[in-house]
């Protein structure tokens, strides 16, 4: 009796239609000779011919694939043979059995088989894998670049040693939680691999000038993310209930929501949906001004477009193979397809007119219609799952007063020369503000100059996200944004040279701090501290351009440019920059510091937009809030958005409380860390702690979000701790109706 299926396929958006190379007989021939002679099919122990021929990935490349002639189609037919042959051997001998240290030694050995240089001697293959792995790496590196080759090896070890995170997750029997499930899927999952055998396949490398910027990163994390959520679907049946899998979207979104499967397909079918789209979107309204900006070749932009392209075709190729190969959930999907969708058959994937406008009309024309400045109340404050709390500085009444006299001395709280609405702030704003609440909450151990600095940091940082938006965002001044924020370059120079004259207060304050946060660095603090800033003043035009759009953000963009607008990084990077050279560069690097800065970022700046909502909703017409994301994603009202974001809030705090207890101690023993090391990333854990703790502190208890601080009114007199500082002789007449 055939298995029932745990839910119906949902109506797929596929815009670009699927084609087939004409060489797929070719690849077929070439590649069972070639898993034959590695050792991958009889005596295996995994595949035998019939399993090889049922899964037919040379129609997979013929599909993904349908432009590059027959040499290069064979050989990248094999190397999808190698990767799924793997992925099916780790199972074999390492995820059904749980033997966590047995994997990591398997793993461990692969990157030997992947040097730069070709002259350098290689182990001798062990297994299918290692063998397959060197012949794959010999025939394919010399036609590509030293860069590609680099950019490669680093997307084939993530794909390979990620596979221990869903090995630990299987042991602990977790399900992760969608932000951490979107993120990992991406190394695990192997798409960003893909994308660079899409580079070989299409003669087309990505120039290194653009290849980490952000229009690229967003190409390839979307072509990713809708691979694996489509890859998703079509394979819960089998990894969930044949083989014990719990990393699968389907199943990470039905734990999450606590709906059924069925409505946990749907949603991530939405989700897969919004990620295409955002590829579209960033395609269209992206690439033309990197192009500019970078003063790119022809020939060049010529080449990032093949690559887009064939991005593209992956997609529907990708979306042809799986509605045929034995290996997936797809019984009648490519019969059952309705005859008033349009014609069927190869190539006509994105022609069903009725299908295409039901997953591009209403939910694409609600993120680009939102009315702003609506009435929505008083923000409504849940009771967080936070289970840390932290002490604040004795010296904050010194930084109270000391960030109003910088401020003041900067020009923050006067008109900027010659820029229209300017005059932001004045001094009872700042005040009210209580931005040292905030840094004596993060950094309860700090000594007075060190809280001062913080403070201004944060005060610096407040200034320019309420500034951009004034002064650039609502006269839609997209090229003066630009402008100001390239200049910022020059108020933080590595070499901490002096600086031009500042034209303004933006450029006076970084100037400022620049020189006493980075004067007393060491190269690679200075680098991590510029790397911070440029991510958080760049993450400001990002929310410009949207604005200028009135287009509200997809999920998976909006949570991970969020960490960047917030300011996370730069505050975590403060932190780190008293730990020495005690912990190696990539401890910093791996994958349990990333989620664990990830989830504490994340929780942070969620809590912001909770106890934002009304400001920035109602008062300030912008679409630059989780819970806004929220609504307009699932179509829903404010109280149940609000849970939804409060819910991922607790599912971030549990994920942290996971990597710190459990991760990391498997962490120290694979990097083979020392008791200083460990001693000092225990106490980078108690720091975050810290951080999360103070900035509730200073949601909670500041005048910045509150209805009557937002109405206009006068500003309720300021009492108990640090009053007198707060309130000099010349704030209290300011305060004074």
């Amino acid at each position: 009796m055939p298995q029932s299926r745990p839910f119906e396929l949902p109506s797929f958006y596929m815009v670009h239609p699927a084609r087939l190379n004409p060489h797929v007989e070719e690849a077929r021939s070439h590649t069972r000779r070639w898993a034959r002679d590695r050792g991958m099919l009889e005596g295996s122990g995994v595949w035998d011919t019939a399993d090889l021929d049922a899964h037919d990935y040379a129609l997979l490349c013929a599909y993904t694939h349908p432009d590059c002639g027959s040499q290069a189609l064979s050989l990248v037919t094999d190397w999808y043979v190698w990767v799924f042959f793997f992925d099916d051997h780790f199972l074999e001998l390492f995820k059904r059995t749980q033997d966590r240290e047995g994997g990591r030694a398997y793993l461990e050995r692969l990157p030997m088989f992947m040097p730069m240089d070709l002259g350098t001697p290689v182990p001798r293959p062990t297994n299918p894998v290692e063998a397959g792995l060197a012949d794959l790496w010999t025939r394919t590196v010399p036609s590509m670049s030293l860069k590609w080759r680099a950019r490669f090896a680093e997307s084939t070890r993530n794909l390979l040693n990620e596979s221990l995170w869903e090995l630990s997750n299987i042991n602990a029997h977790r399900v992760a939680n969608p932000v951490e499930y979107i993120e990992m899927r991406r190394k695990v999952g192997g798409a960003p691999w893909s994308a660079g055998l899409v580079e070989y396949a299409t003669g087309a490398e990505v120039p290194d000038a653009v290849a980490a910027s952000r229009p690229l990163r967003v190409l390839r994390d979307t072509f990713a993310d809708a691979v694996h959520l489509r890859n998703d679907l079509f394979s819960y049946q089998r990894e969930v209930e044949d083989e014990g899998e719990l990393s699968n979207g389907v199943l990470v979104l039905e734990t999450f929501l606590g709906c059924t499967t069925q409505e946990a397909a749907d949603a991530v079918n939405d989700l897969l949906t919004s990620r295409m789209q955002q590829f579209e979107d960033t395609l269209c309204t992206e690439l033309a001004p990197l192009f500019v900006e970078q003063a790119l070749p022809p020939d060049r932009c010529a080449d990032v477009l093949a690559y887009a392209e064939g991005l593209q075709d992956w997609q529907s190729g990708g979306h042809e193979w799986h509605l045929r190969s034995s290996r997936y959930m797809n019984e009648g999907a490519v019969g059952n397809r309705s005859p008033l969708g349009g014609p069927t058959g190869i190539g006509t994937s994105a022609t069903g007119v009725k299908d295409l406008i039901a997953a591009t009309g209403a939910p694409r024309l609600r993120r680009f219609t939102h009315v702003p400045f609506q009435r929505v109340g008083p923000s409504r404050i849940p009771d967080f799952h936070l289970p840390y709390t932290t002490t604040i500085s004795p010296h904050v009444d010194g930084s109270r007063r000391e960030v109003v006299d910088w401020a003041t001395r900067m020009g923050m709280l006067q008109p900027q020369p010659g820029v229209p609405a300017s005059h932001i702030w004045d001094a009872r704003k700042l005040a009210g503000f209580d931005l040292p609440l905030c840094a004596a909450g993060i950094h309860p151990d700090a000594t007075p100059e060190q809280l001062d600095i913080g403070s201004c940091w944060l005060t610096w940082g407040t200034y320019g996200d309420d500034y951009y938006p004034v002064v650039f965002g609502r006269p839609r001044d997209l090229l003066g944004a630009k402008v100001c924020t390239d200049r910022l370059l020059l108020f933080m120079p590595l070499d901490c040279s002096p600086t031009p004259p500042a034209h303004n207060a933006m450029e006076r304050g970084l100037a400022d701090l620049w020189a006493r946060t980075a004067g007393p660095m060491d190269a690679e603090g200075r680098a991590s501290l510029h790397r911070s800033l440029v991510s958080m003043t760049n993450s400001w035009l990002w929310e410009l351009a949207n604005q200028a759009q009135n287009r509200i953000p997809e999920p998976v963009d909006y949570i991970e440019m969020r960490r960047h607008t917030f300011g996370s990084h730069l505050t975590m990077s403060l932190c780190r920059f008293g730990h020495g050279k005690h912990v190696p560069p990539q401890v910093y690097a791996s994958a349990p510091v990333q989620n664990l800065e990830n989830a504490a970022a994340d929780y942070a700046m969620l809590m912001n937009d909770v106890y934002s909502y009304q400001k920035e909703i109602e008062y300030e017409g912008e679409v630059h809030n989780a819970i806004l994301v929220v609504q307009n994603f699932f179509d829903c009202d404010y109280p149940t958005a609000l849970a939804v974001v409060d819910d991922l809030m607790t599912s971030r705090m549990k994920q942290f409380q996971h990597v710190a207890a459990r991760e990391f101690p498997v962490l120290y023993e694979d990097f083979g860390l020392g008791k200083e090391a460990r001693d000092v990333l225990d106490g980078y854990v108690e720091e975050l702690k810290h951080w999360m703790a103070g900035i509730h502190i200073w949601h909670r208890d500041c005048r910045r979000y509150r209805e009557e601080d937002l109405s206009g009114g006068p500003l309720p007199v300021p009492s108990g701790l640090g009053t007198e500082v707060v309130r000099p002789g010349w704030l209290r007449a300011l305060a004074t109706p």
